[in-house]
């Protein structure tokens, strides 16, 4: 059996860090990302990739109005309440539309990724909801997934069946409401070790690995992904991180890397799972979007030799 590159994006604009991204500062980041996220279509157009867009409800909204009229009856009980983003419409940081605040609409974006072949429109909830924050309940996620439903459903006629949680807070006990929502497939985080912990020596680890192997092997077969709740786990395998000029040394590590595993997945007839945000590439798109085609480019010769083939999160429906 043939292998498998697996793409899936977590689409947040600000909303990924609203309680701690100064707008003022990220501003340019922000427009640049809304600007590579059109070449990405493009590029994955050229290259037949699909890809899941695992994307924050908030952002299918075309202005403030529409987004109170879809948002859920109870907001997110947080016992840190910077993490509720409904206070960013209270205090007014939120303007009126998608022209007047491209950093927290993105409903033209959105059209441009259905029109799109190959990508798949998903679930990153309604309001970026933390499924392991202390305070918030099942109940309020329950609500908040209703309300993702409901808003892809009235402005783009869509069913959404993928869903990404955000910041990875893969939360087990939650699964049971993602199928009661329609929801059939979730990204998972990979099975390695420094996945599993956490403390102030991760972060590092996880940089470290996109370098040189200290994880386990990250591709696998279809029969290693697991069913629970009837919703196929997903594991994540790769993180793409972006360009930095201060690591540019370490670049050619970083992209040999990932194509190396990518080799192992095509020999092996395995999966291979990338994820990354396109807001990762607001600060350097230009070398970012380099680094993409350096991939596809490779993913094409692996198509071909071994019939490495591109799939979403959605082909992995059961």
């Amino acid at each position: 059996m043939a292998g498998s590159l697996i793409i899936s994006l977590d689409f947040e604009l600000h909303w990924g860090g609203a309680e701690v991204w100064n707008l003022e500062e990220k501003s340019e980041y922000f427009l640049n990302t809304r600007t590579v996220i059109l070449e990405m279509l493009q590029l994955f157009q050229e290259y037949n990739i699909r890809v899941t867009w695992a994307t924050v409800g908030f952002l299918f909204a075309s202005s403030r109005e529409e987004v109170m009229s879809f948002s859920p009856p109870k907001e997110p009980s947080y016992l840190n309440q910077n993490l509720n983003y409904f206070n960013l419409f209270r205090n007014n940081v939120v303007g009126p539309d998608e022209g007047t605040d491209p950093f927290h609409f993105g409903y033209s974006l959105i059209q441009e990724i259905i029109k799109t072949p190959g990508q798949e429109l998903a679930s990153h909830t309604f309001s970026h909801y933390y499924c392991n924050e202390e305070g918030q309940t099942k109940e309020e996620f329950d609500l908040d997934l209703q309300a993702t439903q409901k808003i892809a459903k009235s402005k783009f006629t869509k069913k959404l069946t993928s869903l990404v949680f955000p910041r990875n807070q893969y939360n087990t006990s939650y699964l049971e409401l993602l199928k009661d929502n329609e929801y059939n497939v979730i990204r998972t985080n990979p099975d390695v070790w420094f996945w599993k912990m956490n403390n102030k020596f991760i972060p590092l680890a996880r940089a470290l690995d996109t370098l040189l192997p200290i994880s386990n092997k990250l591709s696998f077969k279809n029969s290693d992904i697991k069913e629970e709740q009837d919703v196929v786990l997903l594991p994540a395998s790769r993180f793409f991180r972006p360009y930095s000029q201060k690591e540019k040394s370490i670049q050619k590590l970083k992209m040999n890397r990932i194509k190396k595993e990518m080799l192992v997945a095509a020999k092996k007839g395995e999966n291979y799972h990338l994820w990354w945000h396109p807001h990762n590439f607001g600060s350097f798109p230009q070398q970012n979007m380099i680094q993409l085609r350096e991939i596809l480019e490779y993913y094409k010769i692996l198509n071909k030799q071994y019939g490495f083939s591109s799939k979403n999160m959605g082909d992995f429906q059961r």
